[in-house]
């Protein structure tokens, strides 16, 4: 069968409407004794498909981010049941912002906030959803700012530029401590940022963007014990891969196995947590810092003397749709080892492995250095007949080209050089050194199940892909 022929019947066996069509009949009788109204004349049900047709055709102007040969960005596609609850609270449409505008779905969010903790060890906490990991990170460094004020702001070189970002905005001084050839930040630059005594916060990665690397949490908080400083763990990407310790590399399950020791954690549940854009969760491990958020508000927080969201965020407005959604996937997919969710990331990490065992035996390719990876994102650069750096990348681009030529969707990233060790070997074949720091190289992110299964696709079409361009 042919790959889009294949992409037809999956699309066609979607379950979401038929289901969603019922659950909607059963929302529709909980307001049942309400009288009856109608609605205000809109367009008919020609101009609604027209423009709904209209879009879908827009639409198909997009990578194939749901399929397992879209193998590039940090993109995966929501599960049904969160599809499903979703559009379901959009009959409603709740803000959960305070508990008048979305009473049943801030229920729903602390229920599935509280399970999310959980997975870190936590009992007592404060936490909530956010828009993303953006606004997540944000929450968190400002309660840093508060909490130490005038003292500094510490990450990785390789962690997300958004921190930098957030503490320009937030006017806290930042700076970047380097990273291994691993992309891990480095313990002696760390150290010898904290022996200058005005470090608040250190931000320790457990996923890095671009190549998944995860920052040694365990012994940075050994260094915590040394300098007094607060702890933030950005594990947007990869908090969930605590849930298959076993899978992991001793050095990432040291680091997994103390995130419970953080002061605050940031969890992206639209990535890895199989929900649509935008759903972000923040998290502290004392609740004390809800004082921080205190304000009043006029009009907002009277019909219920239970705790409103709104009083312990700083987003107002927040979609109650993400928290049903989120919700009712966990009620499906429990946050547990070796539950169904579980092996869904232990399939990811799998395929990752395998990629990176292939790239490792080929001479076309040159690895990381140092080891595979550390979750689910493979990187790796080209050299085979190149004179250069410069010429490397600029056969990763092709290479980038000519898979999504084939249907194989690939990224792009820049890495320093010397995470790839002495594996390009220029002098060896005459060839000059170029003196750039950095090298563009060819990344996958293997975060979706089906990947496993379809790792030998996706070979053959690099590979060929590689052939073109290397002749």
């Amino acid at each position: 069968m042919a790959t889009c022929d294949k992409v037809m019947v999956a699309m066609a066996k979607d379950p979401v409407p038929e289901l969603l069509a019922r659950a909607t009949e059963a929302l529709e009788a909980e307001f049942g004794a309400l009288p009856g109204f109608e609605a205000e004349p809109g367009p008919g049900l020609g101009e609604l498909a027209k423009v709904l047709e209209e879009t879908a055709r827009r639409l198909g102007d997009n990578y194939p981010y749901f399929h397992p040969l879209y193998a590039g960005q940090m993109l995966k596609p929501p599960h049904p049941v969160a599809r499903a609850a979703y559009a379901l609270a959009m009959k409603i449409n709740p803000n959960n912002h305070a508990l008048d505008g979305g009473r049943a779905s801030s229920a729903m969010e602390v229920e599935a906030v509280k399970e999310i903790a959980a997975m870190f060890g936590w009992r007592e906490f404060l936490g909530h959803l956010t828009s993303g990991g953006t606004f997540a990170n944000l929450e968190a460094l400002w309660i840093a700012g508060k909490l130490a004020p005038g003292r500094r702001i510490l990450a990785s070189e390789q962690a997300h530029y958004t921190h930098k970002r957030i503490s320009g905005v937030l006017k806290l001084e930042y700076a970047s401590v380097a990273a291994d050839d691993r992309g891990r930040m480095s313990l002696n630059a760390l150290e010898d940022e904290l022996r200058k005594g005005d470090v608040g916060t250190v931000v320790v990665t457990l996923g890095t963007t671009a190549i998944g690397a995860v920052d040694p949490l365990d012994e940075i908080l050994k260094l915590k014990e040394r300098y007094r400083f607060r702890v933030h763990v950005d594990a947007a990407y990869g908090g969930y891969f605590g849930l298959i310790a076993e899978e992991l590399d001793e050095p990432v399950r040291r680091a997994f196995a103390a995130i419970g020791q953080a002061d605050s954690i940031v969890i992206d549940p639209h990535k890895h947590g199989l929900q649509p854009y935008g759903c972000g969760c923040i998290l502290f491990r004392d609740p004390a810092v809800g004082h921080f958020y205190k304000h009043k508000s006029p009009y907002t927080y009277f019909t219920s003397s239970e705790l409103h969201l709104g009083e312990i965020s700083l987003e107002c407005s927040r979609a109650g749709a993400a928290a049903v959604a989120l919700w009712a996937t966990q009620r499906l997919l429990p946050l547990e080892p070796g539950g169904e969710f579980a092996q869904g990331l232990a399939k990811g990490r799998r395929a990752a492995l395998e990629l990176d065992r292939r790239l490792r035996d080929d001479a076309r390719f040159v690895p990381l250095a140092g080891g595979r990876p550390e979750l689910d994102i493979v990187v790796w650069a080209m050299a085979l007949h190149a004179a250069d750096f410069r010429e490397a990348s600029e056969q990763a681009r092709k290479v980038f080209d000519a898979c999504a030529f084939r249907g194989l969707h690939l990224a792009l990233v820049q890495l320093p050089r010397s995470c790839f060790g002495h594996g390009f070997g220029f002098e060896a074949r005459g060839g000059a050194r170029d003196e750039m720091d950095t090298v563009t190289c060819l990344r996958s992110v293997l975060m979706k199940p089906e990947h496993e299964a379809w790792m030998g696709e996706i070979w053959e079409r690099l590979s060929g892909a590689c052939d073109e361009v290397l002749g």
